[in-house]
């Protein structure tokens, strides 16, 4: 069931992975204006949810740290659509069982990796937002944000670094 926004011509999705239990300020600070948030995973504890959907709506995984009440019932996979775009959201990237470009999907969002990248292979969006509280191999902690507009999709890694 696609998310609907209100006379919203270009939808800021804001997508975030591996806070093992800890949201940065400067996390909070770049998430304030989004309209959805994603978080691909490695959510540490359900406050971190809480406080999430205290900013905008939110869509999560589970990922293999994400064993305690309140997190180990999340899917390991989530279909999302925004407007006219349909995201894949799984964790492991490494565990992907689908062919994005051939189930129609305009982007694969995952984490686990604890750095940012993004790339594009076959007409889809691959992305990792990296970590947003335990950057690893002198990595920023960081997030990314989607604009949405149609069924294109512009991505940006955002550096919080500055809060840890």
């Amino acid at each position: 069931m696609p998310l609907h926004f209100k006379n919203k011509e270009n939808i800021v999705v804001g997508v975030i992975s591996d806070t093992h239990g800890l949201l940065l300020p400067t996390a909070i600070k770049a998430l304030k204006d989004v309209d959805l948030i994603i978080h691909a995973g490695d959510i540490g504890n359900t406050e971190v949810l809480d406080e999430l959907e205290f900013i905008a709506p939110v869509k999560a995984v589970r990922g293999n740290m994400d064993m305690i009440d309140g997190l180990r019932d999340l899917p390991e996979t989530e279909a999302v659509e925004v407007g006219d775009v349909l995201l894949y959201v799984i964790h492991d990237i490494h565990r992907l069982d689908i062919a994005p470009s051939e189930a129609g999907f305009n982007a694969v969002i995952f984490g686990h990796f604890h750095r940012p990248s993004v790339s594009e292979e076959a007409g889809v969006l691959y992305l990792n937002p990296g970590s947003a509280s335990q950057p690893r191999r002198n990595y920023p902690a960081s997030l990314a944000l989607l604009n949405i507009r149609g069924d294109h999709v512009k991505t940006r890694i955002v550096d919080i670094s500055q809060g840890l």
